[in-house]
């Protein structure tokens, strides 16, 4: 059963209601998505009913620079120098952080008016689905201006700097959500931040509640307070925090990768309180799996991760170039079919 809008259809499912039919969500990189729409059209998402629609805040750096446009490197309005490609979003290689000292380094402002264009149309268009914008990164991106080892090493050694950083990231999404809670029309953010390694988090969970958490409270908050849900996206292993992110106030957790947890022991364990997005396993069967053993599992994670809602379907990670174009459309197809349960 789907309700009459597709708002309708994930408010339910966030409510746990009991007998709808598993949503699903997908993503694409640049190539992985050239294939999906030479197969399905330019407007497949409307033409397969995606209920959740996503957009963010522009960036002088689009997350999927074109190597045409941008060449073999770009800069974002953190100083973070990328590597371009056309298969994924490139690697940071220059860190700002890295050279010039905090104190010395001055944000770049939330307040441009470029970073909103589009987005009250784009509101208008979208009304009768459940639209979600991306508000920024908190660690991932302190990570990014600073380095992954040099980052480590703070934590170990020099929490006051972290904290000094994270504070100055923290305060513009909180200006970022300001602006959007003002201007605009939409039922939820989301924030990219991630956490876990393959087996374990990033940091211990020790460290993760000092320093990351209180500010991550702040952003769950401040949404919370306009009536907004929270999506929060971190790859890896990240069950040591899921009942802490749950206390302050997070609504979906994405992507639940299946290589890193066991995410029907996140169902049972977790289920009540939160809603899972994800499940698909990417590393190993969308890229090697036959289009029936992928069919067989989309069944499986709706009828098992779908019970008393608080599930939706998507894979473990964005879709890339090497998942097989008819591996893609199997699972689509699939999980736009109604619930076997």
């Amino acid at each position: 059963m789907r309700p009459a809008s597709n708002k309708e259809w994930i408010y339910a499912i966030l409510n746990h209601k009991e007998g709808y039919d598993v949503p699903f969500h997908f993503t694409f990189t640049p190539l992985a998505l050239e294939k999906i729409t030479q197969y399905y059209g330019e407007n497949f998402v409307e033409k397969l009913g995606f209920p959740i629609r996503m957009n963010s805040t522009k960036s002088i750096k689009p997350l999927y620079a074109s190597p045409s446009l941008f060449g073999d490197s770009a800069i974002d309005e953190f100083g973070v120098v990328w590597s371009v490609n056309p298969i994924d979003r490139g690697t940071p290689f220059f860190h700002p952080l890295e050279h010039l000292p905090l104190k010395d380094y001055e944000i770049a402002s939330a307040k441009f008016n470029y970073r909103f264009e589009g987005l009250n149309e784009w509101c208008e268009k979208e009304k009768d689905n459940f639209r979600i914008i991306w508000v920024g990164d908190l660690w991932e991106r302190a990570v990014f201006m600073r380095g992954m080892e040099n980052i480590l090493l703070d934590v170990a050694i020099n929490k006051p700097f972290v904290r000094g950083l994270l504070r100055k990231l923290a305060d513009r999404i909180l200006e970022t959500m300001s602006i959007l809670f003002e201007k605009f029309d939409f039922e939820g953010i989301a924030v990219s931040d991630d956490y876990g390694a393959q087996q374990s988090l990033l940091i211990s969970p020790t460290d993760w509640r000092e320093l990351i958490k209180p500010f991550l409270s702040e952003i769950y908050s401040t949404a919370k307070v306009k009536g907004k849900t929270v999506f929060h996206h971190s790859c890896g292993h990240v069950i040591p925090i899921i009942r802490d992110m749950i206390e302050i106030g997070l609504d979906i957790l994405h992507p639940i990768q299946p290589e890193t947890m066991d995410i029907f022991y996140l169902k049972k364990e977790f289920g009540k309180d939160i809603t899972f997005c994800g499940g698909v396993p990417t590393q190993t069967l969308l890229i090697r799996g036959t289009a029936d053993e992928i069919k067989n599992h989309v069944k499986h994670l709706k009828n098992e991760m779908g019970r008393n809602g608080g599930y939706i379907l998507e894979p473990g990670i964005t879709l890339q170039a090497d998942v097989p174009l008819q591996n893609m459309v199997a699972m689509i197809e699939e999980a736009i079919k109604g619930n076997v349960y």
